[in-house]
C-alpha cells in the first residue's frame, strides 16, 4: 500500500480520543511510508490526520470539490491538492488513488465514502485492503448493523471479511496489509421462497 485514503470527520468530535488517534494514525503513515489521501481539509480530524503525516515527513494528496474550497476549507499546505467539480468526481478520484480506504470516526460523510468502497468490495469492482478504525467502540453501532444485515438475509456473512476492524492504527495497518477477502455469491433465494 504506497497510498491509503482515510475518511474522517470534518468536526473533532467530543472525544479527544478521536484527536489522539489522528495524530498517531498520521505520524504511522509518515513512519512507514505511506502516502495520505484525504478530503483536503484543514478542519477537524481531517486537518489533524494530514497535519500529523506532514509534520512527520510524509506525503499529502488532498481532493476537494471547488465549492469546500471556496469556503476557504481547503488545507493550503499539502503536497498536492486536487481540485474536483463536485463531491461524486471528488470520492472517485479518492478511490482511484489510493491502495487502501480506511474510515476513523466521523459523520455522514464518512460513513457514506466507507460504504462505497464496501460495496464496490462486495460487487468485487475494487479488491483493495478496507478497515475501520473503531477508537473507543465508535464503530460498534454500525458493526452491530452489519450483524443485523446478515441475520435479515441481506449480505452473505462472508462479507464480514471484505473489511477488517481495529481500535489502534498500528493494528488496523497490520490487519490491512494481511487482507484476505472472501468472495461468495451476492444474491440467494430465502428458505420461505424455496419452501
Amino acid at each position: 500500500m504506497q497510498k491509503i485514503a482515510v475518511y474522517c470527520g470534518s468536526n473533532f468530535g467530543e472525544s479527544k480520543a478521536y484527536f489522539d488517534a489522528a495524530q498517531e494514525m498520521g505520524q504511522l503513515l509518515a513512519q512507514e511510508q505511506i502516502g495520505l489521501v484525504y478530503g483536503g481539509g484543514k478542519v477537524g480530524l481531517m486537518g489533524t490526520v494530514a497535519d500529523a503525516v506532514l509534520a512527520a515527513g510524509g506525503q499529502v494528496t488532498g481532493v476537494i470539490p471547488t465549492f469546500l474550497r471556496e469556503m476557504e476549507k481547503a488545507h493550503v499546505g499539502l503536497t498536492e491538492l486536487i481540485e474536483t467539480p463536485d463531491m461524486t468526481v471528488r470520492k472517485q478520484k479518492m478511490i482511484d488513488l489510493a491502495d487502501g480506504y480506511i474510515a476513523m470516526p466521523g459523520g455522514v460523510g464518512t460513513f457514506e465514502e466507507w460504504f462505497e468502497v464496501l460495496s464496490m468490495a462486495q460487487l468485487r469492482l475494487q479488491q483493495k485492503p478496507i478497515g475501520l478504525l473503531d477508537v473507543n467502540g465508535f464503530y460498534q453501532p454500525l458493526l452491530r448493523l452489519i450483524e443485523q444485515t446478515i441475520e435479515a438475509g441481506f449480505m452473505p456473512e462472508s462479507n464480514l471479511s471484505l473489511f477488517v476492524v481495529d481500535s489502534t492504527p498500528q493494528g488496523l495497518l497490520e490487519k490491512m496489509r494481511a487482507y484476505a477477502p472472501v468472495y461468495t455469491q451476492k444474491w440467494h433465494d430465502p428458505a420461505w421462497k424455496k419452501a
